[in-house]
């Protein structure tokens, strides 16, 4: 079963800090994108944080949230309408 989830990242949350270079050359920023089994009350069912590191997690620091999503498609339960982002990756700053 697959599953496509829109989301939207709070751009002004992340920690520009730990974006890293990949030996490709690109950049990347790592995050983890967290399913929920309920909608909440604007129909979102995935949180996105931070990526942790691996001390931060055996800290059991608090994942620091950048964003939110919802599933558009379900295999399981056919498509859902998606919302169009007005925003464009040439609106990015880094």
């Amino acid at each position: 079963m697959s599953k496509i989830i829109g989301a939207s990242l709070d751009l002004s949350k992340i920690d520009k800090t730990r974006i890293t270079l990949g030996k490709n050359g690109a950049k990347y920023y790592n995050i983890s994108i967290i399913l929920n089994d309920e909608k909440d009350t604007y129909g979102n069912d995935c949180a996105i944080t931070e990526g942790q590191t691996k001390e931060e997690r055996s800290a059991k620091m608090k994942a620091k949230y950048i964003g939110n999503g919802k599933v558009v498609y379900d295999s399981g339960r056919g498509s859902q309408p998606q919302q169009a982002s007005p925003f464009t990756s040439d609106d990015l700053d880094f």
